[in-house]
């Protein structure tokens, strides 16, 4: 080897270690750079994610909060809104069921561990603690924050729900707390104001309560500290008032710090495994942030979303109804809106139990589901309300033709485990054309057009028309001044003659209620009985028609009176015991009392209507079908029911002298109820031919024009000493 080449090679050795050196010095200075970098980017990116992670925690345990009042406040509003509780909280002898349904429910219940019933006057009626009395002053064991919910509860509007809930404070801890009017479930109260009664449920945030909230959302050492305790993360509880009542906290889970702590490991281990690192953490956070994301989405929709059926809530649809008709407005599509409400589902749920009307409800929708067309949005916005919303080229035919086959599914039976029922629907439609109507006004039509629906006779589809708003608001107005006219006492009754098919002397007489409506004059029992049916208002008018005829009829010893019943009356529990105190009042004799009900009850309710007519017959009075044969008549009814009379459908005799058909079909009816040993009753006689007629057939009394018109009691009075002087010899005579 050239010696000149070693130290050239020495130097370019040197050379080669020093680059070599520097390079790994480089090198070294880059890796610790970037490691310092990676471990720098890594603890922020484990802090953000504990970060959000306790934001998570914080938003899930608000929410949790606002769900367990939500819970209260829905379990509130199905005891409060209760028909049956309408009558037995305000009812002298209703304190048995009071405390039968809420006092002593509160023990082991997971919805409240407190019930109590006060009066306007916040006078305790009812106070019951984990299913026992419990005594003390309301006063001092409750903070004043549930005196604001009650007076926001009592203040309502008449456009408000009479309810109002929130957190308190009470002697035995934090609590929420739900104050709501005691009603029938359509709003309506009996009750005079300063009269009014209120449920106040209460559930206490104990420890088991929060660690059930922990353990459903997942949040590790949830727990309940004083309100001045200093926290990172905590949400805090508030009353009506604004006092800050606590705090819940919980222990974060550092999701970030323990992703660190095992990266750090692994980056000091091998060095050379950086870029692999990189990839890793890429992957975590692509992960991270997905089921965050994911969370989050699913936490939107649960939002929107009905637990019992599974479908979208109102809000649900708010938001989709919303979306569709901005879409609606660029594509010029039609937004169709069908509002359903399910006819006969209250009558399942008193027959049969909340449980076999909850099965119902999601037998419903399933059905729905199948029938409505793709991209159509299904929603539960009610107890037995549901909605459907779409978009369609057609105008209203898709939604009509929809309506079709949903009716017609629902007039199938229904199979609900070993029960069958048969329900029906009632649907009202509203269009927005190229998304010119607003989800707000679609759906306040659509909800007018399904009420037109269920006043039209239930079953059936009607679309909205503009002339349903004057209709609503002439509606509204009778409404509002028929509740004044039975509160006031305004209505008046008249009594039509019931007279022997032999004598054709009067022996009794059939009430009818009328109305002469201040500023406009006579109104037809045809126009405001339906009103009264849909509106709550049916069973005071019915008792308010009981009680009058009652306290009358007591003049009239010789004559038996004949009051109608409404099938609302008759779906209540208690109409027997409202029967017995009319006529315990009024001292009249019972048998000379004579209740009549049509057939359309009967066949939605047999079981019903048999118990109502085995309770009233304790009473002594008697019970009438009316109107048999307008359409469903059948020896069953008559067999099955044990009816006292039956009152011949008008009807059958309008046509007998020109008919012969007629007059056959009039002589098997009335030989059908004879051979039952049923005594019959003609009604809409106007000509003495067909007094004749019926006479001949066997009919026992007889009611129509020919006889007399409904009149006023001081007429029929004036008939009974008249038919009393005829008696005596010309002397009238007054009753004794």
């Amino acid at each position: 080897m050239p010696s000149s080449f070693k130290p050239r090679t020495a130097i370019l050795g040197a050379g080669r270690h020093a680059t070599v050196a520097a390079v790994l010095f480089s090198f070294a200075v880059v890796v610790a750079v970037v490691t310092m970098m990676v471990l720098s980017a890594l603890d922020h990116v484990a802090q953000k994610s504990n970060i959000l992670d306790d934001e998570r925690s914080r938003e899930t345990v608000s929410g949790a909060l606002q769900n367990f009042v939500s819970q209260l406040g829905a379990t509130l509003n199905d005891y409060a809104a209760w028909d049956d509780a309408a009558t037995n909280v305000y009812a002298t002898d209703g304190m048995d069921w009071t405390v039968s349904n809420y006092g002593e429910m509160s023990v082991n219940s997971a919805l409240f561990d407190m019930a109590v019933v006060i009066d306007d006057d916040k006078k305790p009626i009812m106070v019951y603690r984990d299913g026992k009395p419990m005594d003390g002053s309301l006063q001092a064991f409750f903070s004043p924050a549930l005196w604001t919910l009650f007076d926001k509860a009592k203040t309502a509007g008449p456009q408000d729900v009479p309810e109002a809930s929130g957190f308190i404070s009470t002697q035995a801890g934090i609590a929420v707390a739900g104050v709501a009017l005691v009603r029938e479930k359509s709003g309506a109260l009996v009750a005079a104001p300063g009269k009014h009664r209120y449920l106040i449920f209460i559930r206490h945030l104990d420890a088991r309560k929060i660690d059930e909230i922990g353990a459903t959302y997942v949040i590790g050492g949830l727990k309940l500290v004083p309100a001045d305790y200093a926290a990172t993360y905590s949400v805090p509880i508030a009353d009506a008032l604004g006092t800050s009542l606590g705090k819940l906290i919980w222990t974060s889970r550092a999701p970030g710090d323990i992703g660190y702590a095992d990266v750090r490991r692994q980056v000091v281990q091998a060095i050379c495994l950086v870029g692999l690192f990189f990839v890793v953490l890429l992957i975590i956070g692509w992960m991270t942030g997905r089921r965050l994301k994911t969370e989050e989405t699913n936490a939107r929709e649960e939002a929107h979303r009905d637990r019992l059926s599974g479908l979208l809530n109102r809000d649900g649809l708010r938001v989709s109804v919303d979306a569709l008709v901005a879409a609606a407005k660029q594509t010029q599509d039609n937004v169709l809106l069908l509002y359903l409400d399910l006819d006969g589902f209250k009558e399942v749920n008193d027959s049969y139990g909340h449980g076999t009307g909850d099965q119902l409800i999601r037998a419903v929708a399933a059905g729905l589901k199948v029938l409505i067309p793709d991209g159509a949005v299904l929603a539960r916005i009610g107890g037995d309300e549901f909605a459907i919303a779409f978009t369609s080229r057609d105008g209203d035919a898709s939604a009509l033709q929809l309506s079709e086959h949903i009716l017609d599914f629902l007039a199938e039976p229904l199979e609900i485990g070993r029960r069958v029922v048969v329900i029906g629907a009632s649907i009202g439609i509203a269009v927005s054309a190229g998304g010119g109507v607003d989800r707000e006004e679609l759906v306040r039509r659509a909800d007018l057009a399904m009420y037109k629906a269920k006043e039209a006779g239930r079953a059936r589809m009607t679309l909205y028309d503009p002339a349903m708003d004057a209709d609503r608001e002439e509606r509204n107005a009778l409404e509002l001044d028929l509740r004044m006219a039975i509160e006031g006492g305004q209505l008046t009754l008249a009594y039509q003659p019931l007279v022997d098919a032999v004598t054709s002397d009067m022996v009794g007489v059939e009430a009818l209620v009328r109305w002469n409506r201040p500023g406009h004059g006579p109104v037809s029992p045809e126009v405001f009985i339906p009103v009264a049916e849909t509106s709550g208002l049916i069973e005071a008018l019915g008792l308010f028609v009981l009680r009058k005829a009652c306290e009358t009829a007591k003049e009239w010893p010789e004559l038996r009176v004949a009051v109608n019943v409404s099938p609302g009356q008759f779906r209540n529990p208690a109409f027997t015991d409202y029967v017995r105190h009319v006529l315990r009042h009024t001292e009249i004799e019972a048998k000379r009392v004579t209740l009549e009900v049509t057939e359309g009850y009967m066949i939605q309710n047999p079981k019903r209507t048999r118990q109502a007519i085995e309770q009233l017959k304790t009473l002594g009075v008697r019970i009438a079908l009316d109107d048999f044969g307008s359409g469903f008549s059948s020896i069953g009814y008559l067999r099955q029911f044990g009816f006292d009379r039956i009152k011949i459908d008008r009807s059958l005799v309008k046509d007998i002298e020109e008919s012969d058909s007629q007059r056959e079909m009039l002589k098997a009816t009335v030989a059908l109820a004879r051979s039952l040993d049923i005594p019959v009753t003609a009604e809409g006689i106007e000509t003495p031919e067909q007094a004749s007629a019926v006479r001949q057939f066997g009919c026992d009394t007889l009611q129509g024009f020919f006889f007399g018109r409904p009149m006023p009691a001081e007429d029929i009075t004036e008939l009974l000493l008249d038919a009393r002087a005829r008696q005596s010899g010309g002397r009238r005579v007054s009753a004794a």
